[in-house]
């Protein structure tokens, strides 16, 4: 594959030309296909000829010589560029190599993914060099660049700066801006968040919003600020309302918002004819989601509902690359793109009988075909955390006389604490739970009580969070003891303890927030974890996502945080954090 994935070197394209002039053979001919021509949105029979990981030609002629070139006759198979997924976020308790891996076995084989996790871990020279090394995977792998951390931090400013933001945003891997999920600031007068959009937009980068029930008046003003695109329609008439203003639009089916099918239908009785400015996305699903793939699932439920064969392939390639200004790399079969195909059995289905990504056979035939793995994440100093200091029972003092109230899967609202939460072991009777906040670190803590997570457990103890530190949920402070003891022991992850045994262990050895486990392994123990929680009282769908917005403040109403309990309506800070 290429050595610079974003550009080719000027003696590669020149070996390119000599491999069309028959001086220089291709690698790998696909012949007698029938391929989807995203610029006139026919089926065409054609032969197309691949060197090493870009397309070189793509029409009726084969080369002359064939010594060496691997020959695949695709006749009555039908090939179309290899999905793209243009709003990830690999970090959901997966690793972003892992996910790649997973998606291009079932045809997504371009990602542009989520950067936060990268603040968070990692420097930026060091940043920069690991998003170097996933030029080595098959899978294209783009990044989007971060405004804000997405909750409240205790000192914001080491992370999100604007010497880091530019510095991201002038990365030739990062191909946008957003998702800007701090939009309230901006609209309050943020002007340094002004500056940063100014600047990413003239790079020519596009900025994606993160707009939930916004107005008309509030989505004309965002325009007017520089955004360009937004994934969170959820009506069909949120959906035209986005595109009557010039917005691109991706239609998102995720594990918390599976609303694809709703989508498509209004969309449709809406008479919406032009498909151009729409894309898919499933917005960071969680691994039991994406079992059977992503985008190939997308593909499926827009045709099933009635959305022209040719369209869908296109909101699933074409169009993201194109809003995304990669529409010469990838999204098409054409000369010059990075030879990402897929081949189907038929038209009407998505899944890929065989996949190509730069070059490489990811599925032949059905066959997934084994590939190295390339990060080295103890390189980047990821690997199991290092808690070094201890939890007492003098931390699990609760007095708050506020507490956070679960309405679904991500919302959670302030309530007044009403029952005696003094006590050892909260009594199965009351919906309380204690709910604790702490500092991966040790220096802080947040005490409260949560009521809609569970109704008997004894603790669930995590590393996985919006901010990487510790939350605490339960009704026994003996079990929250023991379940962190086996959290430290593990390096981080998820543990669920009951009446002092361990029930299950979910370890998440990349710093405390990814597995190294492959992706069948994860959501077999996906499947567990939510198994044993609905047993103990949740009720809800998705308690991966439950467990990382407690911190999230780009949620209503309030959020358990860095800095305390907040209203985020108000931007206040209802109770502050406690040191230690």
């Amino acid at each position: 594959m290429s050595a610079n994935e974003y550009n080719w070197r000027n003696r590669e394209l020149r070996h390119h030309v000599k491999v069309v002039d028959g001086i220089e053979e291709p690698t790998l001919i696909l012949k007698n296909g029938t391929y989807l021509n995203m610029f006139t949105k026919q089926w065409l029979k054609a032969n197309i000829w691949i060197y090493n990981d870009r397309i070189v030609y793509v029409g009726d002629v084969l080369p002359q010589k064939i010594e060496t070139a691997e020959v695949v006759d695709c006749n009555g198979k039908f090939l179309v560029p290899g999905y793209i997924e243009p709003h990830s976020h690999p970090f959901q308790l997966s690793n972003p190599e892992q996910l790649a891996s997973h998606a291009a076995k079932f045809g997504t084989t371009t990602l542009i993914n989520d950067n936060l996790m990268w603040h968070f871990l990692l420097d930026e020279k060091k940043a920069f060099s690991l998003i170097d090394e996933f030029k080595k995977i098959p899978s294209s792998m783009y990044w989007w660049a971060r405004f804000d951390s997405q909750t409240a931090l205790q000192d914001e400013e080491a992370l999100f700066n604007t010497e880091n933001v530019l510095a991201w945003i002038d990365h030739p891997a990062v191909v946008q801006g957003g998702e800007l999920t701090s939009w309230p600031s901006l609209l309050a007068g943020n002007e340094r968040l002004l500056y940063w959009m100014q600047e990413t937009a003239k790079r020519r980068k596009p900025i994606e919003g993160h707009f939930p029930g916004a107005s008309e008046k509030t989505l004309t003003k965002m325009k007017l600020l520089g955004v360009v695109a937004d994934h969170e329609s959820m009506t069909g008439e949120d959906v035209l309302k986005r595109l009557e203003l010039g917005y691109h639009v991706a239609l998102r089916h995720s594990s918390i918002r599976p609303d694809l099918p709703m989508l498509i239908e209004q969309l449709l009785e809406l008479n919406v004819t032009s498909f151009d400015n729409l894309s898919f996305t499933t917005d960071g699903p969680t691994p039991e989601f994406i079992e059977n793939g992503l985008i190939n699932r997308c593909i499926e439920i827009a045709i099933d509902k009635g959305i022209p064969i040719e369209e869908a392939y296109s909101m699933a390639s074409y169009n993201p690359a194109r809003h995304v200004n990669l529409d010469e790399q990838v999204g098409s079969i054409a000369p010059g793109r990075t030879a990402h195909i897929n081949i189907l059995d038929t038209k009407e289905n998505p899944l890929p009988e065989s996949v190509l990504a730069k070059g490489n056979w990811i599925v032949r035939e059905g066959k997934t075909q084994v590939l190295p793995t390339i990060i080295n994440w103890k390189k980047y100093g990821i690997g199991p955390n290092n808690y070094n200091w201890d939890l007492y029972e003098n931390d699990l003092q609760f007095s708050m006389p506020m507490g956070l109230e679960m309405v679904n899967n991500v919302i959670v609202k302030p309530y007044t604490i009403e029952a005696d939460v003094s006590a050892d072991t909260l009594s199965n009777s009351i919906k309380d739970s204690f709910l604790l906040l702490i500092d991966k670190n040790g220096k802080w803590r947040v005490n409260t009580t949560i009521q809609g997570f569970t109704n008997k457990l004894g603790a669930l103890a995590t590393s996985f969070s919006a901010s990487g530190d510790i939350i605490f949920i339960g009704k026994c402070k003996q079990d929250i003891l023991l379940a962190w003891e086996r959290l430290k022991a593990i390096g981080g992850g998820i543990v669920i303890v009951h009446n002092d045994e361990i029930l299950v262990e979910l370890p998440l050895a990349l710093a405390g927030m990814m597995s190294e486990k492959s992706m069948d392994e994860l959501i077999k123990q996906e499947k567990q974890l939510k198994t044993v929680l609905k047993e103990f009282g949740y009720h809800y769908n998705d308690p991966i996502y439950s467990l990382l917005f407690l911190s999230a403040t780009h949620l209503p109403y309030v959020r358990i945080t860095q800095q305390g309990i907040i209203d985020v309506m108000e931007g206040e800070v209802l109770f502050p954090a406690t040191m230690r």
